[in-house]
């Protein structure tokens, strides 16, 4: 399913805020510890706080809206160039908020991954991005919750999953404090679903997917 011998991936990825899921690629890229690098971010927020992260890190960065588009589809198509004109390998959405119509060359195999601050299935789908995630979490009165990573189609946080990490929700929790100790989960676990596709061991198996051995 991924590129095998573990060459370097050429990493699109995608967001619409903060950008701090796009620092820790980049500074786990970095530090050479996964074989990965940032080729090109996309952001469908022209003011999201990653784009200046991608100013500073010397990333080739884009502005693509969707409301500057009249249809889905050519959002999507908009989206899609940039990905193809830096031969991307693999695209990591971190916290992008816009429905991308992922194009088939993407999906079949799939070359897509989110990642989720919270446990799918539960606490997900549309609308359900940031800190409504963690204050959901914290409403339902939940024991334990952490970050996952899948393969996106074309739902919301929906799609085979990869790898889940954990952490514990304590008591006097806000949904602050709860997602800094998730987003500690996700700069492990994402850096590690990019290891594994690098190195050719994830396997599709009808909705499951399978960690092959080394």
């Amino acid at each position: 399913m991924a590129g095998g011998s573990e060459e370097i991936l050429r990493l699109g990825v995608l967001i619409s805020g903060g950008g701090t899921t796009l620092q820790n690629l980049a500074e786990v890229a970095a530090r050479g510890e996964m074989p990965a690098r940032v080729a090109c971010v996309i952001a469908s927020n022209p003011k999201a706080y990653g784009l200046v992260r991608a100013a500073k890190l010397g990333l080739p960065a884009y502005s693509i809206v969707r409301k500057e588009y009249p249809t889905v589809e050519a959002f999507s198509e908009a989206l899609t160039e940039p990905l193809r004109r830096h031969d991307v390998d693999l695209v990591c959405m971190a916290g992008f908020l816009a429905l991308w119509r992922i194009p088939e060359e993407w999906t079949h195999p799939p070359r897509v991954m989110n990642i989720h601050p919270a446990l799918i299935p539960k606490f997900c789908g549309q609308g359900m991005h940031g800190q409504h995630v963690h204050e959901a979490v914290l409403a339902a009165g939940a024991q334990v919750s952490g970050c996952t990573v899948h393969f996106a189609d074309n739902q919301y946080d929906h799609g085979p999953i990869i790898l889940q990490r954990t952490c514990p929700v304590l008591p006097g929790d806000t949904a602050d404090s709860l997602a800094a100790r998730v987003f500690e989960q996700e700069c492990l676990a994402y850096p590690e679903a990019i290891r594994l596709f690098a190195a050719g061991r994830l396997q599709l198996t009808g909705p499951q997917v399978v960690v092959l051995p080394t």
